[in-house]
């Protein structure tokens, strides 16, 4: 890297952030546009409810491949691949005259994103140097976070006004904006170029298949608790494969302190809270109380504008001042505002749970990546979003059960446990002197 700055960071940062956007708003559109789907292509119940997983299976299943690809290959070339894809599968989804295309085309929609969504840390570090790293990574979480509200918002006006086609080929020229300025980002790879570990590779694919595919498809409980059990043994042997390894898909190094695990159990439970509870509230607002789609979306607004406000508050102002500190303010605030929904699904206490949500995004990943060194990034980019998606998996199933089950304020008491869990884990998520790297300096 030079000593000047690179001149198109920020209109390449803008591009990847959209990408990062699309994927987000796609995988969180689903609930609200699923009834109008089902109405025009008269499918099943189990179709559409396999309209969700069949995007979500591959993208949790790809995320880890997908971050060595960039590794070996370049990650603007892997980026640029999977938006190609992403922009056709989108274009195929507005246009299928059945169910069984539009599953089709979600599924390998998922895959593409897969490319896309671990190249995006990677390529930030490769472009930005000194203050601007933590600046720009700062960016991160709150169009995650943001895009995950405005899925549902978003799907539901535009669902309720023109229908469920223009749901997916908006994504069309959007992504055709990201391939417009592509060319301005900066390559980036490996410095030493690994081979793929195609047997790890099939190994993790098939312990990551075993835990989700029974959270987004359902099932007996019996065979629920099977497949997630002989996933989870799955993956213990996946780690145990990669001991002394030469070109591991998943560097060990990583794990060699406490911050980077602490970062993916927080990171776990954090996005289990934050997609499992939008989740849930769209349900209790469209099911129990009988909103409209556009309705529900003017209802969730103060969510959404406390993420934004929060996001902001917290990049300009909190974290260049008080640096990974903030998380503990995000999740304090998260906490108030769940206590308060559970006393009233008002204005106030959503906008204070967005408020927080947005406060903590914006220090996290900047801090989980502080101690990675480069020739970690496709590892653990891919890594940190594959455990993210199985957290927004795992929400989704774990807290639309227990809202069927047992209602709303059942729902809110197990967030407060999970957001409870992740403050207690902030104390490990500080990298060490050993650990840390450029970035962890900004973040004291």
């Amino acid at each position: 890297m030079t000593s000047q700055p690179y001149r198109w960071r920020w209109p390449a940062l803008a591009a990847l952030l959209l990408a990062e956007a699309m994927n987000l708003v796609d995988s969180t559109v689903m609930p609200v546009a699923g009834p109008a789907i089902r109405t025009d292509l008269a499918v099943s119940d189990a179709t559409l409810q396999w309209l969700s997983a069949a995007y979500t299976l591959p993208f949790a299943v790809l995320l880890i491949t997908g971050g060595r690809l960039g590794d070996i290959f370049g990650r603007r070339r892997v980026f640029v691949v999977g938006v190609l894809v992403f922009v056709a599968c989108s274009a195929v989804c507005a246009w299928a005259p059945t169910g069984a295309v539009l599953l089709a085309a979600r599924a390998v929609q998922g895959a593409s994103a897969a490319l896309i969504i671990p190249q995006t840390f990677g390529l930030i570090r490769a472009m930005f140097a000194g203050a601007e790293v933590a600046k720009a990574l700062g960016t991160i979480g709150p169009v995650m976070a943001l895009s995950s509200v405005c899925g549902p918002v978003v799907g539901g006006v535009i669902t309720d006004g023109l229908g469920w086609r223009p749901v997916f080929l908006i994504n069309v020229p959007l992504g055709l904006a990201v391939l417009a300025v592509a060319p301005l980002i900066l390559e980036d790879r490996s410095p030493t170029r690994p081979r793929l570990d195609v047997g790890g590779t099939l190994v993790v694919s098939l312990g990551i298949s075993l835990v989700v595919f029974p959270l987004v498809s359902g099932g007996p409980a019996w065979l629920f608790g099977l497949a997630v059990l002989v996933g989870l043994a799955v993956l213990v042997g996946f780690a145990f494969h990669q001991r002394g390894r030469a070109d591991p898909l998943v560097e060990p190094s990583l794990f060699r302190g406490r911050a980077f695990a602490a970062s993916l159990a927080g990171s776990l439970a954090f996005f289990a809270v934050m997609s499992g509870l939008l989740f849930v509230l769209v349900l209790f607002l469209q099911l129990t109380r009988g909103e409209s789609p556009s309705t529900t979306a003017l209802t969730l607004l103060p969510w959404s504008v406390g993420l934004a406000l929060g996001s902001w508050v917290a990049g300009a102002v909190l974290v260049p001042r008080y640096g990974a500190k903030v998380m503990r303010v995000g999740l304090g605030l998260t906490l108030m505002g769940l206590v308060g929904l559970a006393l009233s699904l008002t204005v106030v206490p959503l906008f204070v749970t967005g408020l927080g949500l947005g406060v903590f995004t914006v220090p996290f990943f900047g801090n989980a990546l502080s101690g990675v060194a480069q020739h970690e990034t496709g590892s653990a980019s891919g890594l940190l979003n594959a455990v993210q998606q199985l957290g927004t998996t795992v929400g989704v199933a774990l807290l639309g059960s227990v809202f069927f089950r047992s209602g709303t304020q059942a729902v809110l008491i197990v967030c407060i446990a999970l957001i409870s869990v992740v403050l207690a884990l902030t104390a490990a998520m500080k990298p060490s002197r050993r650990e840390t790297g450029e970035v962890s300096r900004l973040f004291p």
